[in-house]
């Protein structure tokens, strides 16, 4: 084949010299005075290689170039030799003899020559493809440290400047941004900047408008859309800019590439060079295209990370506040619980305290217990009315108050008007101003008295008061106090009338006694305090590296002990280890279902398993919520891990008893084994975090060892984003329609609406096949109102009966849900009545005040609730009566167990919720019925209705 003169020459390279060399040895095969020019070529990848003797003339180099490109006649000065192999190689050889040659000698030293420049066309190929697999090598390299990049915990910034540095490992980048690009709002922000020459100053957050840069190069290639390269002036000309020094210096050669996101320009990476005699080629655009498009991969992964954290943070702050209103429920609880057990001892007191002071005592512990009652006294009418005494009194500032007489005080003051009185420090300054109260002793900032009666005539009266102003009482403490004074009153009587004939014989024993107490009660405070010192010193040391609910390591101390590990492993003397991350399956419906206390008491018996499973130099830590971290040594190898973590799983999986409930409890393992690539024990939980999903994604109570496909599955999940995102787009979610029917009769009631996707490639799919991805990311919403957009319009078409359609307790939380429902149906002119919402009992409790509203205002315009899948979460019956629901679905573990070995417990459950449903006045109905045997009992229990394979399976259409 012919030879283009767009091939590759190779004169200088070292390969040239070795041409020379062939020449020349080829030369020293002919008669002295000779001269040798020898020319290789491959049309294949391209190359020429040319070499000649030194004292050839210039017309025979030149001849055996021609040959390679055509056929050239034998001149008669010259020997002329043409070599072409069937895979485009071609050899020409020619020389110029000092002495003929025999026709043996010739075709000898012809064969040589070809010989000769074939295996040098072999060795410049053996470089060319040695090049290319480093060149390849170096490219895979710079791709992973990108991807990786975007997983680091690093600001934005900082990892396009780490990119910026891959970047000009591959290529000339010394001078290089990247922007990023809103089409709609024609505009752009410089994410990164670095140029050596161009003092511009670029600010990630402020936005550039096209309308205030229309000579901008940067804006011409965005709107332009495809890579462009050369010199400024030259691309300001191809793309239709005039010149703007206000846009920086031109550069000798530039190089502009955008960034593609479904075929929309989103952004763009510019290299550009200003000295240095070096032109950006194809394969420059190329490379540079094919990082772009990573970089943008790794700027969305940044961006869903982000994303990400804030909707976690806003869900831990929607748990939080439910958290918060949830206690203040069990704290009024236990308020009422207090003050009626504060009452009947109160009651008690009056008939079993031996003295009046052992009365004083406890009826003022008891009040304690209530309200702040630190400073609190009792004062009485002594048996001459005139007189006041404080029987009772335990003051901050008054400990021992005197008997004095009835004059104008605060005590006073609320037994003149016979009521409780609650005043503050303005209200005490006004009283004295008016003259209608004197103060004795300390100024109080919030007083409260009650009075004491006794068959209806004020006998004294019991007050507690504050000092600070961090303490003040309400007027829930003066009903509390009121309650409690009713009380007392009758029993001081009594006790009065005791402690008299008492106080006579045993004054002076009392004394002794109470200084006594006093002196041992100040020698214990202080040893308690000596020991609360050192038992706190020891707490706050077990705390810090420790977990406080189950006693286990925390992550702090895993990191310090998986370091010393790194390091002896790493150093040779140490042993090879790994590290184990368990996390339990289906926690969060424990906590949801049975209440977090059950959790924790959950939590507390798995640690108690694991460490009862491991031996005693293995390291097992709770890294929070439901996970933990195992360390241990790998003494038989990855094998013996996994034995381990089989012998782990298959005790974590026997049965346990939590608040009444028999729990199965299962774990899904992930394994990171140690390798010298491991820097930090981060890296390690990482991997094994990945390896851990890995199991959970296969089944639960499984394991899994990290391997590097496991980077491969991620890529394969955003693909799959991608498809979701795209079939959002094209509406590829269709509903399918499963009957519901009335069991008395067989009449078909309604539907439910089931969704279906419809793939491009898989075929059509089911939610268990994509939900996961859309809850994580956020796309199912817009997934659910594609479906209600068709049920609806549907509805107004044809069609009789009702059809439900799923609504999760995320549409609950938005604040437009019902708007924008009643909005689809007003526009499709459906009824209403024939549309049925089905919520789960998660939905109920999740944010109980704003789900009753939503609720309400869909009653209102006829669209009714049913609760699906009821009995598997809360089973809150309590709330059945707050919320306007119009039936309840059984779930259909419920359904199928009638018939099976729990068939008893089945039975008397479903039986339950019937009755239950009944009494409310609520609908019924039975879902998963697939034997004619479970829609025979159901029948016979009284189920209104029924849905399953047996009645119906989902179909298109209705």
């Amino acid at each position: 084949m012919l030879f283009e003169p767009s091939a590759i020459d190779r004169q200088d390279h070292p390969d040239g010299h070795a041409s020379m060399h062939t020449a020349v040895a080829l030369c020293g095969l002919l008669p002295p005075g000779s001269d040798v020019a020898i020319a290789c070529g491959d049309g294949t990848v391209g190359m020429r290689l040319f070499g000649a003797t030194p004292d050839a003339p210039d017309w025979l180099p030149s001849l055996v170039r021609r040959c390679l490109a055509e056929t050239v006649p034998a001149p008669a000065q010259a020997l002329l030799h043409v070599l072409k192999t069937p895979d485009g190689a071609c050899v020409a050889v020619a020389a110029r003899l000092q002495q003929p040659l025999s026709e043996p000698q010739r075709t000898a030293w012809c064969e040589m020559a070809a010989a000769f420049g074939l295996a040098l066309l072999e060795t410049e190929r053996m470089r060319a493809r040695i090049e290319g697999l480093e060149k390849s090598k170096q490219l895979q390299q710079a791709l992973y440290e990108i991807a990786d990049l975007a997983g680091a915990d690093l600001e934005m910034g900082q990892m396009l400047q780490h990119v910026h540095s891959v970047l000009d490992s591959l290529m000339y980048a010394e001078n290089c941004y990247i922007v990023e690009y809103d089409e709609e709002q024609q505009s752009m922000r410089f994410l990164y900047f670095s140029d050596r020459h161009d003092d511009f100053v670029a600010e990630p957050e402020r936005l550039y408008y096209q309308r205030d840069m229309p000579n901008s190069l940067t804006f011409a290639l965005l709107r332009h859309g495809q890579a462009v390269r050369g010199p400024s002036p030259q691309v300001r000309d191809r793309l239709r800019v005039d010149y703007d020094a206000l846009h920086g210096p031109d550069s000798k050669d530039w190089l502009g590439v955008p960034m593609l996101r479904e075929g929309r320009v989103c952004g763009a990476i510019v290299v550009q060079n200003y000295d240095r005699a070096l032109h950006y080629t194809d394969a420059d655009r190329a490379l540079l295209a094919y990082v772009a498009q990573h970089v943008l991969t790794a700027m969305d992964r940044r961006h869903a990370q982000v994303q990400l954290e804030r909707r976690v943070q806003l869900r831990t702050q929607e748990l939080q506040r439910a958290n918060h209103d949830l206690q203040d429920e069990i704290q009024e609880r236990k308020r009422a619980e207090t003050l009626q057990l504060a009452l009947f001892r109160i009651a008690e007191l009056a008939i079993r305290s031996e003295s009046l002071q052992q009365f004083y005592a406890e009826v003022h512990a008891i009040v304690g217990g209530l309200i702040d009652a630190r400073n609190l006294y009792i004062a009485l009418l002594s048996d001459d009315p005139k007189m006041l005494e404080f029987v009772y009194s335990v003051d901050e500032h008054s400990p021992r108050r005197p008997l004095r007489r009835r004059g104008r005080g605060l005590t006073e003051y609320v037994m003149r008007k016979r009521r409780p009185m609650l005043l503050e420090l303005a209200e005490i300054e006004a009283l004295v101003a008016q003259g209608e109260v004197q103060e004795y002793g300390t100024r109080s900032h919030s007083w409260l008295g009650v009075p004491l009666f006794d068959e209806g005539e004020v006998v004294g009266a019991i007050v507690v008061q504050s000092y600070t102003t961090q303490v003040r009482f309400t007027e829930y403490d003066q009903r509390l106090l009121t309650f409690v004074a009713h009380n007392v009153g009758g029993g001081l009587a009594r006790q009065r009338a005791q402690e008299r004939l008492r106080l006579a014989h045993a004054e002076l024993e009392q004394r002794v006694a109470e200084r006594t107490r006093e002196l041992a009660e100040v020698n214990q405070q202080l040893l308690a305090q000596i020991a609360e010192r050192w038992r706190a010193e020891q707490r706050l040391t077990h705390q810090a590296l420790h977990d406080a609910l189950t006693g286990l390591p925390n992550r702090s101390h895993l990191l310090d002990r998986l370091g010393e590990a790194i390091n002896r492993a790493r150093n040779g003397d140490g042993m090879a280890f790994a590290v184990l991350f368990l996390d339990l399956d289906r926690f969060k419906l424990v906590n949801d279902s049975i209440g977090h206390a059950a959790g924790d008491e959950m939590l507390v018996e798995v640690a108690k398993r694991i460490v009862s499973t491991l031996r005693s130099d293995d390291v097992v830590a709770r890294l929070g919520g439901d996970e933990f971290a195992i360390l241990v040594s790998c003494e038989e190898g990855l094998e013996g891990v996994r034995e381990l973590a089989q012998r782990l799983l298959g005790v974590l999986g026997q049965p346990m008893w939590v608040a009444g409930r028999e729990l199965f409890p299962s774990g899904s393992l992930g394994i990171a084994a140690w390798h010298p690539r491991y820097r930090s024990g981060e890296e390690l939980l990482r991997d094994a975090d990945a390896a851990m999903y890995r199991a959970k994604a296969q089944t639960q109570d499984r394991c899994a060892v990290f391997d590097e496909a496991m980077r491969e599955a991620a890529l394969r999940s955003l693909d799959l984003e991608a498809d979701l995102r795209r079939a959002i787009k094209s509406g590829d979610f269709e509903p399918f329609y499963q009957p519901i029917v009335r069991l008395i009769d067989g009449e078909v009631v309604g539907h439910e609406a089931l969704l279906r996707w419809r793939h491009e490639s898989r075929g059509l799919l089911v939610p268990s096949q994509f939900i996961d991805l859309g809850e994580d990311s956020g796309l199912i919403e817009q997934v659910d109102w594609l479906l209600y957009a068709q049920v609806i319009q549907r509805l107004a078409r044809s069609g009789t009966g009702y059809v439900s359609v799923n609504v999760s307790p995320r549409h609950f939380r938005s604040p437009d849900f019902t708007d924008r429902l009643f909005g689809l149906i007003d526009t499709a002119g459906a009824d209403p009545r024939r549309l049925r919402v089905e919520i789960t009992e998660v939905a109920l409790l999740d944010d109980a005040p704003r789900t009753l509203t939503i609720l309400q205002a869909l009653r209102d315009r006829g669209v009714l609730a049913q609760l699906d899948d009821f009995g598997t979460g809360f089973s809150a019956l309590s709330y059945l009566h707050r919320f306007p629901i119009s039936a309840l679905k059984i779930d259909q573990s419920f359904v199928a167990g009638l018939h099976g070995e729990s068939g008893a417990g089945s039975y008397a459950l479903v039986r339950s919720i019937l009755a239950l449903a009944s009494t409310l006045g609520i609908e019924t109905i039975g879902e998963g019925i697939e034997t004619e045997q479970q829609l025979d009992t159901l029948r016979e229990l009284g189920c209104d209705y029924g849905q399953g394979y047996l009645l119906g399976r989902p179909a298109q259409h209705d």
